[in-house]
């Protein structure tokens, strides 16, 4: 009797603990996985991306962030990591992409196989995602870059150079084509060049070398990459053309700030990348969950900021561009 109370014993115990593993391994299983996949990694924008993605985690509470992009902007590094997460099984995948179209046949795929895909910051084409999530509306940043470069030109007449991201990189594509439409109201604002840093900092700081060397006569340099303003704002001023020289676009105040003391830059633009990391997450995971649907005129919760309404092309805009300069830089330098 005692050998049998000891046998039953340990069955109860074995299944006890076999009950407590699969319970441990259901609740793993639980995690809503979503992957931030970024144009590449050690970009100070897209770090602070990652930030806004780890609250939002918080907030949901059964959140796992998968924070991954290749080491170079490029089309096949995104791609070749799309493939490994459509094996990893990830419930959903957030893209800022290098190349809006080349990533469609693989974000395709990774529909089929049930993954909610969402793009932000940098579209994807439309086939390949079930919503764009933009960080503002595309004429207003636009018409933001216009209006600084005016704002930095003596008398807001002068030259100006363009210095992008890569030539395939839609968010920027689409903001130069915004600016364009804009230049009408902007009289004093000629556009002489287009050049392209690739997202590389030492890449932008050679195309400024080279803008500075063609085009002596330039007076700003509108760079609407986060990479981008702080290599030109540094080829400014290791050329001594503090004064002669500015430079404006978008960027990031925490580095900025420095440029801004030292007189390379007067002012800049930029949304809240932290808010833009949270909203792409929190609508990644109402989408993953069957919580929202990504519909023309559907609303989409994002957290604490409230709800995003989708337009006509399933796209969603976060919020507009704020302006950066001596007086409030130092202040959100400490934020991001």
């Amino acid at each position: 009797m005692a050998n049998w109370k000891k046998l039953l014993s340990g069955t109860v115990l074995a299944v006890g603990l076999l009950s407590s593993q699969m319970s441990t391994a259901a609740h793993a299983a639980d995690k809503v996985r979503i992957a931030l996949l970024v144009k590449s990694l050690g970009n100070g924008f897209f770090d602070a991306a990652h930030k806004g993605a780890d609250e939002a985690a918080k907030e949901l509470g059964n959140v796992e962030v998968i924070y991954t992009g290749p080491t170079s902007t490029t089309a096949s590094g995104q791609i070749d990591i799309i493939n490994s997460l459509i094996a990893q099984k990830v419930n959903a995948i957030a893209v800022s992409a290098n190349d809006g179209d080349a990533l469609v046949p693989s974000l395709k795929k990774a529909m089929q196989r049930g993954i909610t895909v969402i793009s932000w910051d940098s579209a994807v084409a439309k086939p390949g995602r079930e919503m764009h999530l933009a960080p503002s509306s595309d004429a207003l940043i636009g018409n933001m870059c216009d209006k600084l470069a005016a704002d930095a030109l003596p008398g807001g007449k002068g030259d100006v150079a363009i210095l992008s991201a890569t030539a395939t990189s839609t968010n920027q594509n689409t903001w130069i084509a915004e600016m364009k439409k804009a230049l009408p109201k902007y009289p004093g604002v000629n556009v002489v060049t287009t050049v392209y840093g690739d997202d590389l900092a030492d890449k932008s700081y050679r195309e400024t070398e080279g803008i500075l060397k063609t085009y002596p006569n330039v007076k700003v340099i509108v760079a609407p990459t986060s990479v981008g303003i702080v290599a030109a704002a540094q080829a400014v001023e290791d050329a001594g053309k503090v004064g002669q020289v500015f430079v404006t676009g978008l960027g990031l105040p925490s580095e900025l700030a420095g440029h801004v003391d030292k007189g390379s830059v007067k002012s800049f633009a930029i949304w809240n990348p932290i808010d833009l990391g949270y909203a792409a997450t929190t609508i990644a995971y109402e989408l993953a969950t069957k919580k929202a649907e990504a519909k023309p005129g559907a609303e989409i919760p994002i957290g604490r900021m409230g709800k995003t309404k989708l337009d006509e092309n399933d796209q969603a805009a976060m919020a507009d561009p704020f302006v950066y300069d001596k007086s409030n830089v130092h202040e959100f330098a400490k934020i991001f």
